[in-house]
Parts: C-alpha cells; sequence; structure tokens
C-alpha cells in the first residue's frame, strides 16, 4: 500500500478475465449486460492523518461528513455482478480537504491517481469506463443515479 509504483487498476484486467473467460459464455446475447456505476459515501473517523480526506456532502442526511465519495464500477448481466474498478474521491477545493497531503513524484503511478481522486465524478466514470473497455469489458448499457 505504501508504494507509489503499484498499479492499482489491476482490478479491470482480473474482472476482464472473469467476464469474458466465464461469465459470457454463460449468457446470452439477448441477455442485456450493463456497466453500473455508483458514488457512495465512504466516511473516515481518523482522518487527520488520512491523505486526501475532505468534507464531503451526505445526500441521505443533508449533512457534510468527512471522509470521501467511493465511485465504483460493476458489470451485470442480471443475475450476477462484478466489481471492475473503485476510486476514492476528494475535493478538489483545498479548503474542503482535511487530510494530509504529500509532495509525490508526478510521473508515478500515484500521482496520477491522486489527481483522479481530485477530478470530478462525472470525469472519473469517463476514465473508469475508458480503461474497462481498451481492457476488452463490453455491455450493451451504461447505469448510474443521479
Amino acid at each position: 500500500m505504501q508504494n507509489p509504483h503499484i498499479n492499482f487498476r489491476l482490478t479491470i484486467l482480473l474482472a476482464e478475465r472473469i467476464v469474458n473467460g466465464h461469465l459470457k459464455d454463460l449468457t446470452s446475447d439477448q441477455r442485456a449486460d450493463c456497466f453500473i456505476f455508483d458514488d457512495s459515501l465512504y466516511s473516515r473517523t481518523g482522518y487527520k492523518k488520512t491523505e486526501l480526506a475532505a468534507k464531503v456532502f451526505d445526500h441521505v442526511s443533508m449533512t457534510y461528513k468527512k471522509g470521501f465519495r467511493m465511485m465504483t464500477m460493476g458489470w451485470t448481466d442480471g443475475s450476477s455482478f462484478v466489481p471492475i474498478a473503485s476510486s476514492l474521491l476528494s475535493s478538489k477545493n483545498d479548503q474542503n480537504v482535511i487530510g494530509t497531503t504529500k509532495k509525490i513524484d508526478k510521473r508515478t503511478i500515484a500521482a496520477k491517481r491522486r489527481i483522479m481522486d481530485q477530478s470530478k465524478g462525472t470525469d472519473v466514470v469517463i476514465q473508469m469506463l475508458d480503461q474497462a473497455l481498451k481492457a476488452g469489458l463490453t455491455a450493451k448499457y451504461v447505469m448510474f443515479d443521479t
């Protein structure tokens, strides 16, 4: 977890092997498969020492909480669900970021991940979808909440 050179997007490749290698053969072409995106509050109690923790608006309680928005992407055929990727989204506004921030080499995967984690949620959805399509995952539909 401390190594900034490890690419945690390997879950996309694992999901591609599971879906294309096993699940696609078990379902018919008429069945509607889709990518599902969801962002949920990921509350954090030890937020002062957690990197990029931020004040996040919780739409359920209509209050600000400390933590992240967790953007999750999955694939489903209506019967099975395979998680593909996730990203903990922080705030781009420095006033809302309450966790520590580290100086890191911008050429590393960790720096690219931090930039993505401080992007808008819609941009992250597009990036995740692009990565999944490049890995070989396909679906007829994309579903997400408002």
